[in-house]
């Protein structure tokens, strides 16, 4: 299992709900992908209500990570690796 501290993020929404996460995502970046909870992501497993949207910019990969009793997050980490698996699912 990852942890999240071990990654180089910004946090680009603090706070969010599952609805909020959506928006922001669907509203901010062209290209986007949508998982399904369980989904595995720089070794973390997503949670939230499917589906859940993934976002890339650039070489980029913009993401909401819930973090038990901390709350919800949307995330950029740089991911090239993380890019091409999402693409290879289409």
């Amino acid at each position: 299992m990852g942890c999240v501290e071990a990654l180089n993020y910004e946090i680009l929404l603090r706070y969010c709900s599952f609805k909020e996460y959506r928006a922001f995502i669907k509203e901010h970046y062209r290209e986007k992908y949508e998982v399904q909870p369980g989904y595995k992501i720089f070794d973390l497993t997503l949670i939230g209500v499917p589906p859940i949207p993934i976002g890339v910019e650039g070489d980029s990969v913009i993401f909401p990570y819930t973090k038990p009793c901390h709350g919800t997050f949307v995330l950029k980490v740089e991911g090239k690796e993380e890019i091409k698996k999402l693409r290879s699912r289409k």
